[in-house]
């Protein structure tokens, strides 16, 4: 009778057999594992870096109003007018870019412009606002909001408190007035006067009968006002609705230059940066100005 042998983990053992083995791998099996995982995450990361060069001319094109010589492209994106020409080429073939026939300049081509329209017709401004606020209520730990304008006005739709609330009597549904507060200011700064006039009239009114110092009353202490939120592009009160309660607002714009939506924050004297280049003021602004790049606008379409 013959007897079998199983065979050890020597030089002898087939080594199909470690598909069976429960043992772990030794150091340097692991180290080459880890070793393969980081590198495969490293090509990730890395990306294929001829596209993120190649898009620096996208960008300038973007940004540029005019159609460019490509000498002026190519200076503009820090490459070569030689090297330039060669993505030139295959953003042409593939619509991105377009080429005068008669002046050789370059500008955006029409599948630039259908993955503009594309994302525009996708992208929900208060969706986008929503998600931005938690990164920036984290940030600055100041209770933030979102409203758009409503049948009855500026209307509070958002809301997220921060760690030490403000004793705000607000909540979702609320209309802001608009002349004692940052929401209502921002609406009135850049909303026609088809939409807020007979609202203004109103507040106006209001405020002359209750001999409200703090508010303008005529139409021209009204439109310096309002200047002066538009050359901020901000606005800011200081306890005017509540008292001790300080509160700022940012306008986001769309893709055409109108007003989109307001941002939000308040928060209680002492604890909230009221000035004007305070932490609140720049962290309020970036968000409000993230928002109104996703939502398509450019500050020079406000300005044409």
């Amino acid at each position: 009778m013959t007897s079998s042998t199983i065979p050890t983990r020597g030089a002898g053992a087939p080594s199909g057999d470690r598909l069976n083995d429960p043992s772990p791998p030794t150091a340097s099996e692991g180290d080459a594992d880890l070793s393969e995982n980081l590198g495969a995450e490293e090509k990730l990361r890395s990306g294929i870096q001829s596209i993120e060069v190649g898009f620096r001319l996208l960008e300038v094109l973007t940004a540029e109003r005019r159609a460019m010589m490509l000498r002026d492209l190519a200076l503009a994106a820090g490459m070569n007018a030689a090297k330039a020409h060669r993505y030139l080429v295959s953003f042409l073939r593939l619509g991105v870019v377009a080429q005068d026939p008669v002046t050789g300049r370059y500008e955006l081509g029409g599948f630039a412009l259908q993955m503009g329209l594309a994302r525009l017709a996708r992208v929900d401004g208060v969706k986008l606002a929503r998600i931005a606020l938690t990164q920036l209520r984290d940030q600055i730990d100041q209770t933030v909001g979102i409203a758009v304008w409503g049948n009855q006005g500026p209307t509070v739709v958002h809301w997220m408190e921060s760690s030490h609330p403000a004793k705000a009597s607000l909540k979702l549904g609320d209309v802001m007035p608009l002349l004692s507060s940052a929401t209502g200011l921002i609406f009135s700064a850049y909303l026609p006067r088809s939409k807020t006039g007979a609202m203004l009239d109103e507040a106006l009114r209001d405020a002359r009968k209750q001999h409200r110092s703090d508010l303008p009353q005529t139409a021209e202490a009204l439109e310096a006002s309002l200047n002066e939120v538009r050359a901020h592009q901000a606005a800011r009160v200081e306890g005017m609705l509540l008292p001790t309660i300080h509160a700022f607002a940012m306008p986001v714009f769309d893709s055409v230059g109108d007003l989109a939506l307001c941002l939000i924050a308040l928060g209680h004297e002492g604890l909230f940066d009221i000035a004007w280049g305070g932490e609140v003021d720049r962290a309020l602004r970036e968000c409000a100005t993230r928002l109104s790049y996703e939502l398509g606008y450019s500050p020079q379409d406000r300005d044409a």
